[in-house]
């Protein structure tokens, strides 16, 4: 008898703590409208402006897809993010077609579908994006409220507090591949972009910006300890130099499917790699990498006017790498 009644109070424990458990559940869900799950040591500093960072996604929904989408709501509710940034190849295998491209729905809407992530995406082309119809991604700005692509190159401005701000320069890093003008795929579209318009216009935008932090977003890396180490000297060459003299705090970039963070000596720019949204490939080391991993996920950030905090997280919602940056 005392062993069935020993049992019977354990079991109205295990009930009890359940029932509260999914009391505290529907708790946060009613304050947040999105059942989510914490994610153990997310940060965002005091009077924060919060945002995300993702590249190298479109597979269709594939598992890994999946998983990071579902992370990044998490961290979206946990951080209390405000929109999200997107480092390229938006699209696998080869972009869209138009607007109305199937992909739309089975690689973004679909998949991206959980409520926290209907805020504002601020995107960029990859080279797979470049495969087909690149300005099909400016067009679909037209149609989504959350989408945004303006143009092939643009900035924005954010707002911390009444005093600080960030500057976004969103540039397109294709056209500076070399080896793409003697591709089959790349050639024709590259062939047809000026470049010195471009950069003219980025260095044009960073001397006039009087924001406190200058972040540019591109796809290609300046910088790589992944599958392209020793091969990115196009982006070097071309912006390097043109980072440091305008003063750009960060460059967030992908192509490179791993999640690192880089600093060459003697360059005043950082550069964080956020290319595994779908697919992770092996790193190695490098005199230049803080911080590189094999591994599915994203970034967080979180900024005031003297330190930007960045977050790595993986699709499994262990964060895998803390640290700042400070003006």
């Amino acid at each position: 008898m005392k062993r069935i009644l020993a049992f019977l109070l354990l079991l109205i424990q295990f009930w009890t703590f359940k029932a509260l458990s999914q009391t505290d559940n529907y708790k946060k869900e009613a304050e947040t409208g999105h059942s989510y799950k914490e994610i153990k040591g997310i940060q965002s500093l005091p009077k924060s402006l919060n945002f995300l960072i993702m590249g190298d996604w479109g597979r269709h929904g594939e598992p890994k897809q999946r998983s990071v989408a579902d992370m990044m709501a998490n961290a979206v509710v946990g951080q209390d993010a405000g929109f999200i940034i997107t480092t390229g190849d938006n699209f696998y295998p080869s972009g869209v077609a138009s607007e109305f491209d199937p992909s739309w729905q089975s690689s973004f809407e679909n998949v991206y579908n959980q409520h926290p992530l209907f805020c504002e995406w601020w995107n960029v082309l990859g080279n797979h994006d470049y495969k087909t119809n690149p300005d099909a991604q400016i067009a679909y700005s037209k149609l989504s409220a959350r989408w945004k692509m303006p143009a092939r190159y643009y900035s924005i401005t954010k707002k911390i507090d009444d005093k600080a701000s960030i500057d976004f320069f969103f540039i397109d890093t294709s056209p500076f591949q070399k080896e793409y003008y003697k591709n089959e795929e790349y050639g024709l579209k590259v062939i047809l972009v000026d470049t010195s318009a471009q950069k003219k216009w980025l260095a044009q935008a960073l001397s006039a910006s009087k924001a406190t932090w200058k972040v540019v977003v591109g796809h290609h890396p300046l910088y790589s300890a992944g599958k392209r180490k020793g091969k990115t000297l196009d982006m070097e060459n071309s912006f390097a130099n043109l980072f440091d003299q305008y003063g750009v705090d960060v460059y967030f970039c992908g192509h490179e499917h791993h999640l690192g963070h880089d600093q060459d000596k003697g360059r005043k720019f950082q550069q964080f790699i956020s290319g595994a949204g779908s697919e992770a490939t092996a790193v190695s080391a490098a005199p230049f990498s803080k911080f590189a991993v094999q591994d599915f996920g994203f970034m967080t950030a979180s900024v005031t006017d003297k330190e930007m905090l960045i977050q790595v997280i993986n699709d499994q919602g262990k964060i895998l790498y803390t640290t700042s940056v400070k003006k």
